[in-house]
């Protein structure tokens, strides 16, 4: 059974980082792409980022674009997601998250099939 474990949240200051780590278990870890997205209260989960089983390729959503990276270590089944220069709208519970078929690099909420519990991500102004 897929599982995915999320850290690294925590509460920040406007301009301030923090970097999130998944830990994945249970499967081939380096044969899957893997993606960040995150949600706010009273709104949809929407995409952040999302990284290729190899780490060659990555995806960003515009908001995030040049501000947050994506990463992984397929050595340690981690990825990450180093954020600078946080902003107050970055604020939401980060949820990691991976599909349950290799070969593609999928960004929709509904192509993604094993989740974590999330981390809270807070950026005060």
């Amino acid at each position: 059974q897929v599982q995915l474990v999320e850290s690294g949240g925590g509460l920040v200051q406007a301009g301030g980082s923090l970097r999130l780590a998944c830990v994945a278990s249970g499967r081939t870890f380096n044969s899957y792409a893997m993606g960040w997205f995150r949600q706010s209260p009273g709104k949809e989960r929407e995409f952040v980022a999302v990284i290729s089983w190899s780490g060659d390729s990555t995806y960003y959503a515009d908001s995030v674009k040049g501000r947050f990276t994506i990463s992984r270590d397929n050595a340690k089944n981690t990825m990450y997601l180093e954020m600078n220069s946080l902003k107050p709208e970055d604020t939401a519970v980060y949820y990691c998250a991976a599909p349950s078929l290799s070969g593609w690099i999928p960004t929709d909420v509904h192509e993604f099939d094993y989740w974590g519990q999330g981390t809270q991500v807070t950026v005060s102004s």
